[in-house]
């Protein structure tokens, strides 16, 4: 870091890890995203200002300052004073305030009478009452499908004290980790696992692409942070019509797009075109299913280089939606400098791509040895610099957390319909949650865009390295492991049966679950929380729902859907079930039939289908396309997102009122 940046002051009492202003202002459930310059300090980052001076005016003896630096982690600085002469003077003026009278312990009564408490807890609640807690047994996690993210998770056991199962048993476990889905072990019954069902693909490109793209069409001044996108090769002609179009207005128009395979990783098939021309394999046999994006050609650049952010998102429960951000994060850089894309540079992967898996093969890569230099390095040290130039990393901060919020609810509606099919309520079967990877592009005006969301993120905590001339091996990587084993460390304290358990039994049950618990109420031989850093990981969602719960109108449309699907494990609707829907909800009328019904649903299944024939009906995306033919026929002079609510409101209402009549019955 330069000299400019290390001359930036800090507040001694501005250095907060994201959130903790929110929480000493009692922020609570339903309130929205800070906005600048109120919101929550981003990871390891300080306001610069003047060093911080003593407000008291009264005269007191100095004495020796004792100062302690050092970060937890997540990469938060935490400072500690001992000796302070604030406690004295505190102390004093109480004392002062009070006239020197001595404060007694003890209740009083409604008449006044002053009460002493008895000289031991025996006299009051008997020998019970100084037995220790009953310790309860460890917490036991099954590691033997962790694959890649073994590593971090050996040390985030071993930091919590707990049990690790590493060749898997018999009997169950707390906690299941997989390291790539939910069917790594198929005999789960009770218990936790780290993967959701389905989510790896429904994570994908092309499912991302859709689901952002049906809510762009719901509240388009919301979903602005996702590129414009066409799905391949079903799209192809439409793409090629539309930037047709876009030339003959503009002769001097000259786009930039990438293509990305639908279930590619690490880099894999991405590549630049200015044509639709060059695309490769639109159609036969080699067609490849697929995304092509418009190129985000002005990025926010560092050293002249082009970076991305890599977030850790924890979904921890599905119903109710709960959502956790990673307090630090990653920064992947390229290692060529960056120029705006033309003809000569689009095979550049080194200057346009940021994937680490790829730039690792640059002979500029630099591996890091701290968490500010080199090809990879904590987003706190970039935000940092960011804010010594007088950036306001707040807002960024903030326009971060309403993204991710936002994703997950576009995606969370398809999700509900395969967890209730794999675990439909009633039937024995494990709880999930989820580590999720956000890869974030800044743009030079600083607007977050998303690139896409990983199911599966990378968890090593070290990285191949060439030892000698064709020899690689594995070395650890501090960054990674600074980063990656606070989140998943953290990650299990917040799904700890035995906390869960324990919350249950507390004033306001669930909803306290945040709170770790306290050393009593630990497992044994469980590690004192006292002893372990402050949480990686903020809760965003439902903590700033009222903001967002606008947003949750397809996932209401999803609950119909559930509704109507009958057997269990269902998860597409045939034509007697559509029927019934529209009966049920009495959306049949003289102008539209039963008739018109079942062609409705015959045109948009047999459309659907052709994209994805593996079974016959009518998926979750293509009754979401009815509904909204509906809601438009139904309500045509209101807007489309107007449209939808009203027809929900409807379908709901009928719904009721048949619930409520076969009760009387």
């Amino acid at each position: 870091m330069t000299d400019h940046y290390a001359q930036v002051s800090v507040k001694l009492g501005q250095v907060k890890s994201f959130g903790n202003d929110a929480e000493k202002e009692g922020v609570h459930p339903g309130e929205q995203v800070p906005a600048s310059p109120v919101s929550p300090d981003p990871p390891g980052v300080a306001t610069a200002g003047s060093d911080a001076t003593d407000i008291s005016t009264h005269p007191r003896t100095t004495r020796p300052r004792q100062e302690t630096d050092e970060r937890d982690p997540c990469g938060n600085l935490e400072r500690s004073f001992h000796g302070s002469e604030d406690s004295d003077h505190l102390t004093k003026n109480f004392s002062n305030l009070t006239g020197g009278v001595k404060i007694q312990k003890g209740t009083t009564e409604t008449n006044g009478n002053f009460v002493q408490p008895p000289a031991n807890l025996q006299e009051a609640h008997g020998e019970d009452a100084m037995r220790p807690a009953k310790k309860r047994r460890p917490v036991t996690v099954d590691s033997a499908k962790a694959k890649t993210s073994l590593e971090a998770l050996k040390l985030s056991i071993k930091q919590l004290k707990w049990r690790e199962v590493p060749l898997g048993r018999r009997a169950a476990c707390d906690i299941y980790w997989h390291g790539v889905s939910f069917h790594d072990n198929d005999h789960i019954v009770s218990g936790q696992v780290n993967k959701f069902p389905a989510w790896s693909r429904l994570l994908r490109k092309v499912n991302t692409s859709r689901a952002v793209r049906t809510m762009q069409e719901l509240f388009p001044e919301e979903y602005d942070f996702y590129p414009r996108s066409w799905i391949l090769p079903e799209e192809y002609q439409l793409f090629c019509a539309q930037i047709r179009v876009a030339k003959e207005k503009d002769p001097t128009l000259s786009p930039t797009f990438i293509v990305k395979p639908d279930g590619g990783s690490q880099g894999d098939g991405i590549y630049l075109i200015r044509d639709p021309s060059e695309l490769k394999a639109t159609a036969g046999p080699q067609a490849r299913q697929g995304v092509v994006q418009e190129y985000v050609h002005k990025p926010l650049l560092i050293d002249k280089l082009k970076f991305d952010i890599r977030l850790y998102v924890l979904m921890k429960s599905l119903e109710p939606l709960e959502i956790y951000i990673a307090k630090e994060g990653l920064t992947r850089f390229c290692t060529e400098p960056y120029q705006e894309p033309s003809q000569k540079n689009l095979s550049h992967v080194f200057m346009h791509l940021t994937n680490y898996s790829l730039n690792v093969h640059s002979g500029n890569f630099v591996h890091s040895e701290s968490q500010s230099t080199g090809s990879k390095r904590s987003l706190s040290s970039v935000l940092y610099r960011l804010a010594a130039k007088g950036v306001d990393v707040r807002k960024v901060w903030s326009d971060i957390i309403a993204l991710v919020i936002k994703t997950l609810i576009a995606v969370v509606p398809e999700l509900k319909v395969h967890y209730h099919a794999e675990i439909p309520p009633g039937k024995p079967g494990p709880s999930c949650f989820q580590i999720l990877g956000f890869d974030i592009l800044l743009m030079k005006n600083l607007k977050p865009v998303l690139l896409e969301v990983n199911s599966n993120p990378s968890m090593r905590i070290e990285h191949e390295q060439e030892v000698a001339p064709g020899v690689f091996k594995y070395v650890p990587s501090p960054v990674d492991k600074e980063v990656k084993v606070g989140v998943i460390r953290d990650t299990l304290r917040l799904v700890d049966p035995g906390h869960k358990k324990a919350s249950m039994l507390r004033p306001g049950g669930p909803e306290h679950s945040e709170e770790i618990p306290t050393e009593s109420e630990t497992q044994e031989g469980g590690a004192d929380e006292g002893a372990l850093p402050s949480l990686c990981l903020k809760q965003v969602y439902p903590k700033y729902a009222k903001q967002f719960s606008h947003l949750r109108l397809v996932e209401r449309v999803a609950g119909l859907f559930i509704r109507f699907l009958g057997v269990k494990g269902n998860m597409r609707l045939g034509p007697t079930a559509f029927r019934t829907f529209i009966r049920s909800c009495k959306l049949s009328n003289s102008s539209f039939t039963m008739a018109a019904a079942d062609i409705l649903y015959i045109d948009i299944t047999r459309r659907w289908c052709g994209a994805d024939a593996r079974e016959a009906g009518m998926g979750l995306q293509a009754f979401v396309e009815a509904f909204f033919f509906l809601a438009a026929r139904r309500f045509k002079s209101l807007a489309p997102r107007a449209q939808a609510a009203a027809l929900l409101e409807l379908c709901e209402a009928q719904l009721e009122a048949q619930a409520g009549s076969e009760d009387r019955r």
